[in-house]
């Protein structure tokens, strides 16, 4: 499990993150959603130690990342996996040594223990055959497999995405967000994903966190978002005309909807 308590941070005289608190459980597909510049990046930085709030305890397992030795910080951060918004892929290195990457920095396994390790990932990704492609050869879809394969090879307990589904369609956008939320009961890890993707959210979203300039507005999960009071968070989720479909469905079963949020209505 990880905690965040309190979390406040600030960029000169701009303030990100204010007051921000919430708890992200093991084996729950747990989103911080929120849109452009409300300040998810910035607590995603804050909570895996790329970026050091001005207050606030950051807890894995009970551990605080922000106060602990530095020798626990670096075992707190090998025991994360990340999947970064673009996959971050070395163009330079074949698809398996992109998933042992994390294996040849941080272990001193020998090398035919750490390729069987990565092809291990590979298989569970759907890309057994890939291993000796470059990344330029695969598509979209694929490279961000990839990441998920090189986010698990060292077996983390915790596990953070950061717009899992960013430059994918639709339909490739599902799988993605179906095998990460597998994986995340399969190995029972902790994972994160910060995202803006509503098809995401009423998908996967056991545990969801919205933040709105740099506050927690509202958590919950998909089975009542819909219900929402908060007019920025009803904002934020009608947006698209594929929501705004969803709502009046809802409306037409006779089922319970959040209202339609006004024009300049604000949250007190």
């Amino acid at each position: 499990m990880i905690e965040i308590r309190d979390i406040h941070k600030s960029y000169g005289d701009r303030t990100i993150l204010k007051g921000v608190s919430g708890r992200f459980e093991k084996s729950r597909n747990s989103l911080i959603i929120g849109a452009s510049g409300t300040g998810k990046s910035v607590l995603l930085k804050v909570m895996v130690g790329l970026a050091k709030p001005d207050s606030g305890q950051v807890l894995y397992d009970g551990r605080d990342l922000v106060s602990a030795p530095l020798s626990e910080q670096r075992q707190i951060r090998r025991e994360m996996g990340m999947l970064f918004q673009n996959s971050a892929l070395f163009d330079s290195q074949t698809v398996e040594q992109n998933v042992r990457f994390p294996l040849d920095l941080l272990t001193d396994l020998p090398l035919d223990e750490k390729q069987d390790r990565a092809q291990q990932c590979l298989k569970r990704v759907g890309l057994e055959n890939a291993g000796p492609k470059m990344p330029s050869e695969l598509s979209g879809g694929m490279r961000k497999r990839v990441g998920i394969a090189r986010a698990i090879v060292n077996d983390p307990r915790y596990l953070f995405c950061d717009e899992p589904n960013s430059g994918l369609d639709p339909q490739t956008s599902i799988l993605i967000d179906a095998l990460i939320s597998e994986i995340t009961d399969e190995y029972k890890i902790t994972t994160i994903v910060v995202t803006h993707d509503m098809n995401s959210v009423m998908g996967i979203g056991e545990y969801i966190l919205y933040l709105h300039q740099g506050l927690k507005l509202w958590e919950g999960d998909k089975d009542n978002i819909l219900q929402t009071t908060v007019p920025e968070l009803q904002k934020f989720i009608f947006a698209g005309s594929t929501m705004q479909g969803l709502r009046d469905f809802r409306l037409a079963q006779g089922t319970p909807s959040a209202p339609a949020a006004q024009p300049g209505q604000g949250h007190a």
